[in-house]
């Protein structure tokens, strides 16, 4: 298999249109990280009329925010009855409600900042890899309905060739709140929309270090970057699986995962249609999933923790084999398609698999998105920044433990991937 090692979506958006300024010598909030977190923040605190500096190593959406899947998804990555049992009913209320908010978020950013980025409410659609996970759907489906009166559809096995073609699975779910979009068109528009309401956003600008400082009695921070240092009164972590030593205390709780997409050539519509008659956003029921989609032009991504170390030249090429084989195994129509492109990109997951958005040594942070980041970090991004604005906390996230490695077994390097990886391998094997 030949495919370039490139970003898709990369090649579907020229660099946004970002005009440029000097590093200023104070301004109220830094935000370091270009991603869906800090510009969606920069945005809101920009109409909030506070200065604001974005701080992003590379361009912006460089990392995540522009090598993910393009799922906009509701709920999260822990099902409802896991949630109410570890948090209780009102807190997990909150936090699901929250989830179909972040949809809502995305869709008025898109609408009111004219964003061309290919969003559609097409529903996603999980599938059940064994009989079991399709009896875990209907108990979790009744208790968000009983619970949340969020109304979700179960797909019976004989009736999933209308939604998929495949014939591999035993059952989905559906949830038709969900949405796609292009995300290097969405984070681009989100930059755009941020420098118009005045946000400073300056790339190629990487954060060395962090020291508290304080001027005229009132407390803030000293920002060390490539390009020379600045004094904030207020700092914003907005780094996900790029989260590094300048914020140790987060870094200890926040994993750095891989994960890796290939694309493949324009399909011919019939099969596009055979392949996903409801152009959903679909990933499966396994801890170690698949997740994949038709792109606006008709091809199919397909995704997944082919390995779970960041991505490098090697998890790539070994990554694009090894996906490639999983989409065979779901759509064995695909079998003489050509595979275009393969990427690879680092998410982030907290100890728990939860997000986590609050305060930390003095600084506000939102990190852990697990892979619903495209509308979870939007929402987050605004709600840390409503805070940093008024001193109110609405946001769940910031109410719930954040735990580290238990006995402390983690310094932010993550030593056990590879043991992680086979543990839920064998999960997967024995659910």
């Amino acid at each position: 298999m030949t495919a370039q090692e490139s970003n898709f979506w990369s090649e579907t958006v020229a660099p946004p249109q970002i005009p440029e300024h000097e590093l200023p010598a104070t301004v109220d909030v830094a935000v370091i990280g270009g991603g869906f977190t800090g510009l969606s923040a920069a945005r809101t605190i920009a109409k909030g009329s506070a200065g604001v500096a974005v701080l992003e190593a590379e361009n912006v959406g460089w990392g995540a925010s522009c090598r993910n899947g393009g799922m906009v998804l509701s709920g999260l990555k822990l099902g409802a009855p896991t949630l109410i049992a570890r948090y209780g009913r009102e807190v997990t209320k909150r936090m699901y409600a929250a989830s179909l908010a972040s949809i809502d978020c995305v869709e008025a950013i898109v609408r009111k900042e004219n964003i061309d980025c290919n969003f559609s409410r097409c529903g996603h659609l999980e599938v059940a890899c064994k009989a079991k996970h399709f009896e875990e759907f209907r108990r979790g489906a009744e208790t968000i309905e009983r619970e949340f009166a969020h109304k979700l559809r179960l797909v019976e096995k004989a009736d999933l060739p209308q939604e998929i073609g495949s014939a591999i699975y035993h059952g989905g779910m559906v949830d038709e709140v969900s949405a796609g979009v292009n995300p290097a068109k969405y984070v681009a528009g989100l930059a755009c929309a941020a420098a118009k309401a005045g946000a400073a956003i300056h790339e190629k600008t990487r954060v060395l270090g962090l020291e508290c400082d304080s001027r005229q009695g009132e407390k803030g921070w000293n920002v060390r970057t490539s390009r020379g240092s600045l004094h904030a009164r207020d700092v914003l972590i907005a780094t996900s699986g790029y989260t590094s030593r300048i914020t140790p205390s987060l870094q200890r709780k926040i994993i750095p995962i891989g994960s890796f997409i290939i694309v493949t050539e324009i399909l011919p519509e019939t099969l596009a249609r055979e392949l996903s008659p409801r152009n959903r956003m679909i990933y499966d029921s396994k801890n170690y999933l698949y997740y994949y989609r038709l792109t606006p032009d008709r091809r199919m991504l397909f995704g997944g923790r082919a390995a779970f170390f960041p991505e490098n030249e090697n998890t790539v090429r070994d990554s694009a084999r090894i996906l490639r084989d999983g989409m065979i195994s779901v759509y064995p129509q695909l079998r003489e398609i050509k595979v275009e492109y393969v990427w690879g990109g680092t998410l982030d997951f907290a100890f728990d698999i939860m997000p986590h958005a609050g305060k930390m040594d003095g600084m506000f942070y939102s990190v852990g998105y697990a892979g619903h980041g495209v509308a979870m970090a939007t929402l987050l991004g605004q709600k840390i920044a409503e805070s940093i604005l008024t001193g109110r906390d609405d946001n769940p996230f910031a109410r719930i433990p954040f735990p580290g490695a238990p006995l402390g077994m983690y310094n932010g390097k993550p030593w056990f991937l590879p043991f992680a990886g086979m543990w839920y391998k064998l999960l997967d094997w024995v659910s």
